[in-house]
């Protein structure tokens, strides 16, 4: 099987159900965003991080699969003719989002408590993670517009906002693990 086919050469891409649609639509962003996501948490699994973190990771990378074939999927064509779904994977659960609260408090237990914002950086895996936390927010911001003209299942919306704030807490503590200096924001005052 050849990887080109040159069916998108005119700029339109096939969505899951053969719908073409223009690469610039915000469905494509949306999943194309999920994917560049996906691809910074392989940065931040390829690290020398705690072996728990990255198996949490290759389940998150998992999960971002499944969103992506979510988002990727036309909803018009989202049932076959005998009344199954196109899209014959497991969803996002709230199980999956469940996970990932459990994860955030287990890292939060060994945190100092947060007084002030933390500025991104202090090692050079702190701030993979940091990116990663920022193109998550990007990917939700797109997958919520897109939700507003095409609704999706809602829990894939909400894992992408937890995935963010987890990110957050796991850039957290890889600084703590790496002994790496949080920079903490405290703005100047006016004179």
């Amino acid at each position: 099987m050849k990887i080109y086919t040159k069916t998108g050469d005119k700029g339109t891409t096939a969505l899951f159900g053969g719908t073409r649609v223009p690469k610039h639509h915000i469905r494509i962003d949306s999943y194309g965003t999920v994917d560049e996501l996906n691809s910074h948490l392989g940065l931040i699994r390829d690290q020398d991080i705690d072996p728990h973190y990255k198996h949490v990771l290759i389940n998150i990378q998992d999960k971002l699969f499944t969103v992506g074939a979510i988002l990727a999927t036309d909803p018009e064509k989202a049932t076959l003719k005998n009344g199954k779904e196109r899209l014959n994977i497991p969803k996002i659960s709230e199980d999956d989002i469940v996970q990932l609260e459990q994860e955030m408090d287990a890292m939060n237990e060994a945190l100092p408590p947060m007084t002030h914002f933390v500025l991104p950086g202090g090692h050079q895996t702190v701030s993979f993670c940091h990116i990663a936390r920022c193109v998550c927010r990007r990917s939700e911001r797109l997958a919520s517009a897109l939700n507003d003209l095409e609704p999706f299942q809602p829990e894939s919306l909400t894992y992408l906002n937890r995935l963010s704030d987890y990110l957050f807490v796991l850039a957290r503590k890889l600084s703590y693990d790496l002994q790496a200096e949080e920079v903490k924001w405290i703005p100047k005052k006016e004179s």
